[in-house]
């Protein structure tokens, strides 16, 4: 398809250059203010809905934050991590 295109568009090589910017741009334009404006109703990138039950401990603003019992408490060294990051490395051999 792309080659036929190339092969009907006139006036040598700087008309096959301009000619294909042309219809790039002209096929822009048509997607950007026509084809997308008539599907954004249809695509649901809008539809967000976020519902907050009345007194949740999860919010911020009420004391205690976080909640106790969500999630790992802090270790000794002061990391959140409920694994041992040391766990998999092996301490490099002796072997001279």
């Amino acid at each position: 398809m792309y080659a036929w295109i190339w092969r009907k568009l006139p006036f040598g090589l700087p008309g096959k250059l301009a000619g294909s910017v042309l219809l790039a741009t002209a096929t822009v334009a048509l997607l950007w203010y026509v084809v997308f404006p008539w599907a954004e109703p249809l695509l649901p990138f809008d539809d967000v809905q976020v519902t907050q039950e009345t007194g949740d401990p999860g919010d911020p603003g009420v004391p205690g934050y976080p909640p106790p019992g969500d999630g790992p408490a802090p270790t000794e060294d002061g990391h959140d991590l409920p694994y041992d990051t040391d766990e998999n490395n092996t301490p490099p051999s002796s072997e001279e």
